[in-house]
């Protein structure tokens, strides 16, 4: 009797354990969701391009030794977010308002708060960036909508256009915003500044133009479809090269320091480019690739 009993006691001792480690992996599975989802929400809501964008912005501030401007730097910010989901989510919120997923409904609504802080900040901006801004919202506004209304083709639609448009409103967003902001003229080194942001987002597109290419339309002729993946890559190394090059120009309103935080910067950025491949990982591009300019920032300011 007793020897039945405590082998029931040790099968009941088992189950308990079999149990709790199960409610564990349980536990920890669903945390680890949680964490994807807010991860995913993260990305999606585009706050992580608006890092991005920030800090090249932040960059801009420094490296013209212009003091830190809340105004400047928030409204770029949120602008972002509001500009970036206007474009990625206009047509479905057009045309599946009524059925739009949850995720979607929160994103909308957080585009919109982002939108009243973007209007909000663009008070405290300077009266001659008011005209600058509304050209740079003009080609965004273009970019999501059609044209016209018999040829329902937007700018980034147009046959080679799409990655010069990107990198030309982040240049203009990063760089001619918060130097018309401070000295309301565009000088040579806000222009080779530019020159170099221009070239170094161009670089930035390369493993989302590579990574797109089963999805993009011919009629794009996008980079990649142009010149092939290998090509593609040799011509981003060559256009990094063309970067660090503009930095040495600028001469004496470039430090050592910052000419060799770039340097790693650019090698760096070279190896996401070389290793870009259309079957990447699901973050490779929305995550890391984006996330450069956030590391270049951090290490300005560890070594400023």
């Amino acid at each position: 009797m007793y020897a039945i009993l405590y082998q029931f006691s040790d099968m009941l001792k088992v189950f308990k354990r079999e149990v709790y480690t199960s409610l564990f992996v349980i536990d920890y599975f669903c945390y680890m969701n949680v964490i994807k989802q807010f991860f995913n929400f993260y990305i999606n809501s585009s706050i992580h391009v608006a890092l991005s964008v920030f800090s090249l912005t932040w960059l801009t501030l420094l490296e013209l030794h212009l003091d830190y401007n809340e105004a400047v730097l928030y409204f770029v910010f949120y602008g972002t977010i509001t500009g970036y989901n206007f474009v990625k989510y206009f047509g479905m919120a057009k045309f599946r308002h009524r059925k739009l997923a949850r995720w979607l409904k929160v994103i909308q609504m957080l585009s919109f708060i982002c939108f009243l802080l973007m209007v909000y900040y663009a008070f405290y901006l300077q009266r001659q960036t008011f005209f600058y801004i509304v050209g740079l919202g003009g080609v965004t506004f273009l970019y999501a909508i059609p044209l016209s209304i018999n040829k329902p083709y937007t700018l980034r639609n147009i046959s080679g256009l799409k990655v010069f448009i990107i990198a030309l409103v982040w240049t203009g967003v990063t760089v001619f915003l918060p130097a018309i902001n401070a000295f309301n003229e565009i000088n040579s080194v806000v222009l080779l500044t530019g020159i170099q942001r221009f070239i170094y987002v161009l670089v930035l597109m390369i493993p989302f133009e590579i990574r797109d290419l089963k999805y993009d339309n011919l009629e794009l002729s996008t980079i990649p479809q142009k010149l092939g993946i290998k090509r593609t890559k040799i011509l981003g190394f060559f256009l990094l090269l063309a970067v660090f090059l503009l930095e040495l120009l600028k001469g004496r309103t470039s430090n050592y320091t910052n000419t060799i935080i770039l340097l790693v910067l650019l090698a760096i950025t070279f190896l996401f480019v070389l290793y870009s491949k259309i079957k990447q990982g699901r973050y490779y591009s929305s995550f890391f690739v984006e996330a450069l300019p956030i590391i270049w920032l951090l290490l300005v300011l560890m070594f400023l």
